[in-house]
This record gives C-alpha cells, sequence and structure tokens, in this order.
C-alpha cells in the first residue's frame, strides 16, 4: 500500500525505507519480545550505553527487564548458527535514560546484524549498508570508521594495566591530547609509543591517506611487537585497504574517513568499527562494529557484525518531507 507522506512524520518514513533496503539485500527481520531475564542485562552491562534498566517481577518470581538493548537479545536467541551466515534486520524499540532528558524514554532503532561465519566479504557488505543507510537519510552524510586491532596492539606494546589502557582509549575516543600526554608521562610510557598514541589522535580523513600514515606507524613500532602482534597489525592495514577497494566504484566512496577516534569496549568489541553522521544532526546517527568478544563471552562460537540507526535522532529530517512511503509486508 501506498501512504502518502503527510501521514508519517520523518522518523517513520526513515524506517520504513531502512526496511525496504535491508529486505531487498537479502535481510530477515527478526522480532523480538519486549523485555528479557534481566540477568541477560546484569552480566553484559559494561556492553550497553546505559547502565539504567527498567525492571519487574514475573509471576514466576523471574526478574526480568524491558528490553534496553537489541544486540544482546539475538546473539540470546541465535545459539547454533555453525558455518553460515545468518543475516538479520530489526526495528524494535528499547527502553534507555534519554542522556537529553534524564529520564527512561522509548527509543526507536533500527538495524542489522550478521552473525555466524563473518569474514571479509560480509564486514564489507555491512559497511556498504550502513554507507546505504546513511544516504537513505541524508545526501549529506559521512561514515567514520576505525580498526581496533590497530590500537589494541599499540596499547599493548605499552605494556600497562587495563586500567590505564582503559584511560588510553577514553582519551584518544574525545581527542584529548593534553590528558592522554599526562597520562603516558605517569604511567612510563616512553617518547616513541607516547608519539604513537597522540598520532592516532590526528588520524583522520581519506582512507588512501590514513593507510599510508598507518603503515608508517608500523614500521616505527618495529620490535616492540611481538611476532603475532605485528601480523595482527599488518593484517588489520590490509583490512582497511580491502573496505576503501569494496567502496571504489559504489557511488559511497567519498563518505568514507579513518578516524581513530572511533573507540568502543576493548572486552566486548574487536576489528571494525564505525560511525555515521548525517548533515543536521550534532550527534552520530548510526554506530555499530564487530563484536566477537561479546560472542565468545555469551559463549558462542561464531563471528558477529552489526549497527544501529538511532531514530529519535531524526525528527528533524527535511528530506522525507512531502514523500510517499511504500510499504510491503
Amino acid at each position: 500500500m501506498i501512504i502518502e507522506g503527510a501521514d508519517l512524520n520523518n522518523r517513520e518514513k526513515a524506517m520504513f525505507a531502512l526496511r525496504a533496503l535491508y529486505s531487498s539485500h537479502g535481510f530477515s527481520l527478526y522480532r523480538m519480545s519486549k523485555f528479557e531475564e534481566f540477568d541477560l542485562y546484569a552480566r553484559n552491562r559494561d556492553f550497553m550505553d546505559s547502565a539504567s534498566i527498567i525492571t519487574f517481577t514475573d509471576t514466576d518470581g523471574m526478574l526480568m527487564a524491558l528490553k534496553p538493548d537489541v544486540t544482546l537479545s539475538i546473539v540470546k536467541n541465535n545459539r547454533h548458527i555453525g558455518n553460515d551466515i545468518r543475516k538479520l534486520y530489526y526495528n524494535e524499540n528499547i527502553y534507555r535514560v534519554s542522556p537529553k532528558t534524564h529520564y527512561f524514554k522509548e527509543i526507536m532503532q533500527v538495524g542489522l546484524e550478521c552473525l555466524g561465519k563473518v569474514d571479509e566479504e560480509c564486514i564489507c557488505e555491512v559497511l556498504l549498508m550502513a554507507a546505504e543507510s546513511l544516504k537513505v537519510l541524508s545526501e549529506n552524510a559521512v561514515l567514520d570508521i576505525s580498526n581496533l586491532d590497530i590500537l589494541s596492539r599499540i596499547i599493548e606494546a605499552c605494556d600497562v594495566s587495563e586500567e590505564v589502557e582503559a584511560k588510553i582509549t577514553g582519551c584518544i575516543g574525545e581527542k584529548n591530547l593534553h590528558s592522554l600526554s599526562r597520562i603516558c608521562d605517569e604511567n612510563g610510557i616512553d617518547g616513541q609509543k607516547k608519539e604513537l598514541l597522540q598520532k592516532l589522535i590526528t588520524l583522520y580523513g581519506d582512507p588512501e591517506e590514513v593507510i599510508s600514515e598507518l603503515e608508517e606507524v608500523f614500521y616505527d613500532l618495529g620490535d616492540d611487537l611481538s611476532e603475532e602482534s605485528r601480523k595482527i597489525y599488518s593484517d588489520s592495514i590490509k583490512r582497511l585497504v580491502t573496505i576503501m577497494d569494496a567502496f571504489e566504484g559504489t557511488g559511497l566512496e567519498d563518505m568514507l574517513r579513518i578516524d581513530f577516534s572511533v573507540v568502543s569496549d576493548l572486552n566486548y568489541y574487536n576489528g571494525i568499527i564505525f560511525k555515521g553522521f548525517v548533515e543536521g544532526v550534532p550527534d552520530g546517527v548510526l554506530s555499530g562494529g564487530q563484536y566477537d568478544k561479546l560472542m565468545d563471552n555469551m559463549n558462542r562460537t561464531s563471528r558477529a557484525i552489526g549497527f544501529a540507526v538511532y531514530m529519535d535522532y531524526l525528527g528533524k529530517l527535511s528530506k522525507f518531507d512531502g514523500e510517499e512511503v511504500v510499504i510491503r509486508g
């Protein structure tokens, strides 16, 4: 059926447009309950953006929670995947404390997940889907990507505690050179490693140029990396090249940037992570990445990558004004 543009707000129009995009690329709609056992979220609080959870006691005495996260539910309910790749998309309401109002809010998310034998082709497909999603929302958009494996190997060479690792990661995410310099000095991180960490903060822009600089960083690290770390670092650079090549000729290549200030919890995420921005919205409207470590923490043998689009940020988008939306299924 066709619904006139005036009958839907911009968020609803964007939601249906994204659903149509994912369905057309072979992703299946995944539906889930509005609540899960509280223990699922209690064991993985650090994975979620918000630690506040709405709970209630079920009729059998089980402590339940209104769903504050979609990914955890999908992983929990997809145990046996084997060597297949399960391609899912969703539009679900989650329940979190709003950073703006500091009150609980029902928030619509649209996103997709790939679970199973995730390879480079699958990673590139998800990144292209992320870029296509941003294009659906705005003609002026940027997709910033990073590789946590590179960051973690440089930090590993510094030989510091997990607490200091977290502080360093936070400084890089905030592009805070001053605090990073202080933390390095306080923890005896020598001049060259300190310089390399500071370089990660400033590395941003065209993938080809940034990759060239990363290769110089790799050379500078020299024997400070173990043989295993050198291989991981080298493979991580090659993966960025593969992604850059996958975007070539798609019409989306100008959206792609490499930005190492895009960071996530190293206990859950690994490899490629990314964040998307559109003109007119001050915050990132899309974020995602590989979360093999979360899969391992939840006793899954498969790998995973996915992203979410935060629909509550999209109320003022003008792109859908006056458009008709075709809804199928």
